[in-house]
C-alpha cells in the first residue's frame, strides 16, 4: 500500500513523526482549540474533566452550565450540598464517586492552593479524584503546559500504529513523550482521540478512510 516515492517508516520515531504530520493536518489547531469540553478557566476544565470520566464530552457540556452556575469556583463547590451537587451531574454516569471527587477536589484548592488550579502535575495529582490523564489536560489546554493525557483512544491508536506495545497508560505516556516534541504532547493527544473517535474505532477501524494505512502497520487487521 506504500507507494515508491514514499517509503514506509521503519522506527516508532520515525512513524511517530509521520503520524503527527498528517494529524495536524487532518485536525489542526492547539490543544486549547482541539478540547471539545467548553469551559471558560482552568477550574471549570478540571471539573469538566473529572466529569467526562465514563461519559461523553456532549454530555458533560450539557451538565456543566448549571453546575459552573451553581459552583462557579472552588470556594463555592467545596462547600456544596452533595446531594444537590449529585443531582446536577446524575446525567454523567457515577454521579456519587464524580460528586465525592468533586468536592474532595475543590476542598483541596481552598485547603491547599487558595482556591487556585495550580499549573503542576504534582500539585494537580494531589487533589482527590484528579489522575495523571486529568492533569494533563489541564496542564496542556487551560495552561499551555506540555503534557500528554493518555485515554483508551490514545493507547489504541498508539499501539496501533506502532508507536507503543505498553497497554500501561503510564507506560504509553513515557514513551510517547520520548517520540515526540514537548510542544506537540497535548495537541497529538487530542488528534488522537478525535481520530480514534471518527476513524480508528475499537471494533471496526475504517482503514479505507484513513490517511495513514498505507504505512500504519495495524491498517486492516484488527487490533
Amino acid at each position: 500500500m506504500t507507494t515508491a516515492s514514499e517509503s514506509a517508516p521503519r522506527t516508532p520515531g520515525e512513524r511517530a513523526h509521520r503520524a503527527a504530520a498528517w494529524l495536524a493536518e487532518a485536525y489542526p489547531g492547539a490543544a486549547a482549540q482541539l478540547c471539545a469540553l467548553r469551559h471558560q478557566d482552568p477550574f471549570q476544565l478540571l471539573v469538566a474533566t473529572i466529569l467526562s470520566a465514563q461519559c461523553t464530552d456532549e454530555r458533560v457540556n450539557q451538565v456543566t452550565p448549571a453546575v459552573f452556575a451553581a459552583y462557579p469556583d472552588a470556594a463555592s463547590l467545596a462547600v456544596a450540598d452533595p446531594e444537590a451537587l449529585e443531582a446536577l451531574i446524575r446525567t454523567t454516569g457515577f454521579f456519587h464517586a464524580k460528586a465525592r471527587s468533586l468536592l474532595g477536589m475543590a476542598q483541596g484548592l481552598c485547603d491547599r492552593f487558595g482556591g487556585q488550579v495550580p499549573a503542576d502535575l504534582e500539585s494537580l495529582v494531589s487533589l482527590p479524584g484528579v489522575g495523571r490523564k486529568t492533569a494533563n489536560v489541564v496542564l496542556s489546554v487551560a495552561f499551555g503546559i506540555p503534557g500528554l493525557p493518555v485515554d483508551t483512544h490514545v493507547g489504541r491508536l498508539s499501539r496501533r500504529l506502532g508507536l507503543t506495545e505498553a497497554k500501561d497508560p503510564e507506560v504509553v505516556e513515557a514513551e510517547l513523550c520520548a517520540l515526540v516534541p514537548p510542544e506537540e504532547w497535548g495537541a497529538l493527544s487530542l488528534r488522537l482521540i478525535l481520530h480514534g473517535r471518527a476513524i480508528c474505532g475499537a471494533r471496526r477501524p475504517r482503514c479505507a478512510a484513513c490517511g495513514m494505512a498505507s504505512w500504519c502497520p495495524s491498517a486492516s487487521v484488527e487490533a
